[in-house]
């Protein structure tokens, strides 16, 4: 009989874990998705054998595809499935809010779902990011008060969490390194179990805390060194000098990496990971150790939309343009390049801050068709978007950016400005050509009254 296994939670982690599962002999995969106005329509997407996402990931619908018509997987809102479930994995999303706490208002529902319906022997796997402690301390509670079981003797609970990445679904899953904590060695064998089927690198074993504090150190780690980067490339502004150019001597040393700076930092995970180490960290009302570095490197990149919105005023001002009369299209709304995901996307920052300083915003991006953070349509057309344009405002690197025609774009603007937050213009190219340019660490503000 079929491993029977219920994937609660049809997003960027949900959906390639479940169709690669469903992939393995002998496994047999239920995708739960709450049928809501924002997402419940990828339940019919899904099981037409297509993927939802409208960004580029290589193999993904293939494989549902597959999977779909090999009849392994399919997708329902019905939460009874979970009653005949021999293995669950929740991959819902964990928010913090306004004062970077978690929000665990879906992770508590799904758990309650789950224990009520949870049959003896069972093994629930967390895989959405959690601030320490938290799969023993409120996923395991709970299921253990909903059921009446007894974890890790009637059923065993494991956190082992992502490294996704839109563009690179599959390949992450596959081919990155793993990490499982369960409450017991043998739950914590299980998973292994679950998880060699479908990764090909070294899985590594430790307990639940161990791995929750994993995953939330990675990210505040890359998230601190963007930061670095990011601070850098102010000072270097400031000073007159090419931040790229010094990362390039800095990492001529083999050892050396520094980090990329840009117009701000998005995703699922970055933005809200490190507050959820901090929280990890507090306690009957106070701080076990109040980790510095991860919140001021929060502050640096959440203020880094902001700076391109002050290189944009600083570039109208230069070209005798009110910002209060200007048009600015921003170019990529994705938080990452090539995909469409647009939680926290700098995008969304830097146009309530133009908007702020009375600048008319359009948005241009090739793969979202939609935003949720303000009522601007999303242009699909880029000559549309540019067309009596200002400034352009360039957030996200898609590949479509790198081979823009210029000289059409120029034509079609009122004013040929660029504003380029991820360094994909050659400022001496551009300039050549007539466009006033600014870059987040080339070149400072020159604004001087």
């Amino acid at each position: 009989m079929a491993t029977r296994i219920v994937v609660v939670g049809m997003g960027y982690v949900g959906i390639p874990a479940a169709a690669l599962l469903a992939d393995v002999d002998g496994y047999d995969v239920t995708g739960l998705q709450r049928k809501s106005k924002r997402s419940g329509w990828k339940i019919d997407v899904l099981n037409s054998g297509k993927s939802p996402f409208e960004g580029v990931e290589p193999g993904l619908d293939e494989l549902i595809a597959k999977v779909v018509k090999k009849g392994t997987f399919r997708v329902t809102d019905d939460i009874e499935v979970l009653k005949d479930a021999d293995i669950i994995l929740i991959d819902v999303q964990t928010p913090t809010d306004a004062q970077n706490m978690p929000q665990y208002v879906s992770l508590r529902e799904v758990s309650a779902n789950i224990g009520k319906r949870l049959k003896k022997g069972a093994l629930v796997i967390v895989e959405s990011t959690v601030a320490p402690g938290t799969t023993q301390n409120v996923v395991q509670k709970i299921l253990e008060k909903e059921s009446g079981l007894k974890g890790g003797i009637d059923f065993d609970v494991a956190f082992s969490y992502e490294r996704v990445m839109p563009g690179k679904l599959l390949e992450y899953i596959v081919n990155m390194p793993r990490v499982v904590g369960g409450i017991t060695p043998e739950g914590t064998k299980r998973a292994v179990e679950v998880y060699s089927k479908i990764v090909k690198e070294e899985i590594f074993t430790t307990d639940t805390l161990s791995a929750e504090l994993s995953k939330t150190i990675e990210n505040a780690y890359r998230d601190v060194n963007i930061g670095f980067a990011n601070e850098m490339a102010l000072v270097c502004e400031s000073l007159g000098v090419n931040i790229f150019e010094i990362i390039k001597l800095i990492n001529a040393r083999h050892d050396r990496h520094m980090h990329i700076p840009g117009a701000g930092v998005g995703g699922h995970c970055l933005p809200k990971d490190p507050w959820l180490l901090r929280y990890g960290l507090y306690e009957y009302g106070t701080w076990k150790v109040e980790p510095e570095f991860i919140s001021l490197a929060r502050r640096i990149n959440n203020h880094m939309p902001v700076h391109m919105s002050d290189l944009v005023e600083n570039a109208l001002w230069s070209k005798g343009v009110s910002i209060q009369d200007a048009i600015v299209t921003i170019l990529g709304i994705a938080y990452l390049e090539n995909a469409d995901d647009t939680r926290n996307t700098p995008a969304a920052t830097l146009a309530a801050a133009l908007m702020s300083k009375g600048a008319k915003v359009r948005l241009h991006d090739p793969y979202v068709k939609s935003w949720d953070f303000g009522p601007q349509e999303v242009e699909a057309d880029i000559m549309k978007a540019v067309e009596g344009a200002d400034c352009l405002a360039l957030v996200t690197k898609h590949s479509e950016y790198f081979t823009l025609d210029l000289d059409a774009i120029k034509k079609a603007m009122q004013t040929p400005i660029i504003v380029d937050g991820r360094n994909v213009f050659d400022q001496d190219t551009v300039m050549e050509m007539g466009f006033e340019y600014r870059c987040v660490g080339k070149r400072g503000i020159q604004r001087t009254d």
